[in-house]
């Protein structure tokens, strides 16, 4: 019996879904072993809007970790990979998440008026990411420390402030509304620490203490991965200082 043309459509369609479904978790298996490289040139093969932002995740998360003269081309190539993510598919949340992220990077090498810029473009795909989904807790992590950089005091964060509208007062409420959605997620209270610290009020009131509370509650979670486990060593190592 023949097939009709256009069921034959949907049963390749479906079955290359499950495969590409399949590459990226394979992908994902070798970035959580730490080995971004691979991870990303898997996901980004894929050339899917999904695997092009697990490629610009993967290559920022890398960075990271890699040789000082390699970061800059590094985080421009995972904003090109989160470039090419949105072209495929202008309505995934991720890919707005991940160029925002290679953005924040970038920042750090431009000079100031071109690091301003970046700053309101990193906004502005914060923001379009939680329209999408609401419930994207990377999303508010990175705006809490957005305006926790940009309204970090003296002259330089007065200027900040003043041309991208940032307010540290937004803070606490944004990571607090990461953690409501992911309460079992590290990296939220860890990176709430570093904001606290981005804007030197570690010593005001019962910031020292709270910082302690979540970076103990942050190490009391599993760390399974190449990822988990340098974190927890970095929280272990801020605890000790705060000590």
């Amino acid at each position: 019996m023949r097939t009709p043309l256009l069921t034959l459509a949907l049963v390749l369609s479906a079955t290359t879904g499950v495969a590409g479904a399949q590459s990226l978790s394979a992908a994902k298996a070798l970035f959580d072993q730490g080995k971004w490289q691979d991870a990303a040139s898997m996901a980004a093969a894929l050339n899917t809007s999904d695997g092009l932002a697990a490629a610009a995740e993967y290559t920022t998360a890398g960075a990271g970790i890699s040789d000082a003269d390699d970061k800059k081309a590094l985080f421009q190539k995972a904003q090109d990979y989160a470039k090419k993510a949105i072209s495929l598919n202008a309505n995934n949340a991720e890919a707005y998440f991940e160029m925002a992220r290679a953005q924040g990077r970038l920042a750090q090498f431009a000079g100031v008026f071109e690091s301003l810029g970046l700053a309101k473009e990193m906004k502005r795909n914060l923001d379009r990411a939680i329209e999408l989904n609401p419930r994207l807790a990377g999303a508010y992590v990175a705006l809490g420390l957005w305006n926790a950089t940009l309204d970090s005091g003296g002259v330089k964060g007065a200027i900040a402030k003043s041309q991208t509208g940032a307010d540290k007062r937004k803070v606490n409420d944004y990571f607090k509304k990461a953690i409501s959605l992911e309460p079992n997620n590290p990296t939220h209270r860890i990176e709430w620490v570093n904001a606290l610290q981005t804007m030197n009020v570690l010593n005001q009131g019962n910031n020292k203490k709270f910082a302690i509370d979540q970076l103990t509650a942050a190490l009391a979670m599993p760390a399974t991965t190449f990822w988990d486990k340098r974190q927890a060593a970095e929280a272990r190592a801020t605890m000790d200082k705060l000590r």
